[in-house]
């Protein structure tokens, strides 16, 4: 009976903070979407995750108001750079991924206690734990998500991108109209380097210089083959080098380490397929073999 009491207790005590967070929310005024900064001074567009878009609103109402209370430096900069490499700055800035936290790691977990306790549904409060665990990390999963797909998307069209850029270059155009062309034959497509080939050109024409543009793509695309690219591209403009020899060999040494990839793939397959073999297909050939063998042995036929 005591235990009962501490849990009712509780319960009354989880559900008033609940009410009031949602009372304050509702009374608060309009201005902290004032105060959601944009790096292109736009309204975000729409994001491809559903969720996001489901949660977008909640976020506003209920949780943006405590996210902009987190002043940390290095958890702000930490998640500015996830963020951007993800290619999710049109879609999110650091306040909505830190309310997003807010909303699946902390208010929604609670609203299902209050729920459980309510409604007697039952869950064990560990599931309730490991629900807030995960929801807190969603934001991130999500991100993590994206930034793989860009890395794919990336290593796929790098050679060929190269390859035209090279050609264009022999063919008596500078670097970055190259660039340029590549880019408006591009458009429309689902590149990802495309898209970040077009923000460099963006970045060049309002004032950025060429090395520090081609530096800031390396870094929202945070691969170490775009790094080495980069580096070896603003050498050999410092030098004086010839950019389509530099092109050429860089093109090479890109479909090198990607036929290098895909054999590690194909032997880290071949060793991944063993676990099912053993488990699954090889027991039942074993049946299929020894079974009629078994089976007449038990029943004693000759």
């Amino acid at each position: 009976m005591g235990s009962a009491n501490i849990m009712l207790f509780v319960g009354l005590v989880v559900a008033a903070i609940a009410m009031y967070l949602f009372v304050s929310s509702l009374l608060a005024n309009n201005s902290d979407k004032q105060q959601l900064s944009w790096a292109n001074n736009n309204e975000p567009v729409k994001s491809k995750s559903s969720i996001i878009n489901f949660s977008r609103p909640l976020v506003h109402q209920f949780t943006l108001q405590y996210a902009l209370r987190i002043k940390s430096f290095e958890y702000r900069k930490k998640v500015k750079k996830i963020i951007m490499t993800a290619g999710l700055s049109r879609e999110l800035n650091e306040d909505e991924f830190i309310g997003l936290q807010f909303l699946w790691g902390i208010l929604f977990p609670v609203m299902l206690f209050v729920m459980n306790f309510a409604l007697q549904m039952g869950f064990h409060p560990l599931i309730l734990v490991f629900i807030s665990l995960i929801g807190y990390k969603l934001p991130e999963i999500h991100a993590s998500g994206e930034k793989k797909r860009r890395e794919l998307s990336v290593r796929i069209d790098m050679p060929f991108f190269v390859d035209l850029l090279a050609l264009s270059v022999e063919a008596g155009l500078d670097f970055f109209s190259a660039i340029q062309k590549i880019v408006d034959k591009s458009r429309g497509s689902d590149s990802v380097l495309s898209e970040e080939l077009s923000i460099v050109l963006q970045e060049i024409q309002i004032g950025s210089s060429k090395q520090q543009a081609l530096k800031d793509m390396a870094e929202r695309l945070d691969m170490s083959e775009m790094t080495s690219f980069v580096a070896v591209l603003i050498d050999a403009e410092q030098s004086g080098a010839s950019i389509a020899q530099v092109l050429k060999d860089q093109s090479i040494q890109m479909r090198l380490e990607r036929f290098v990839r895909a054999e590690k793939a194909g032997a880290r397959a071949s060793q991944a397929i063993l676990v099912p073999l053993m488990l699954f297909i090889l027991p039942a050939v074993f049946v299929m073999v020894f079974g009629p063998v078994a089976i007449s042995f038990i029943s004693g036929d000759k």
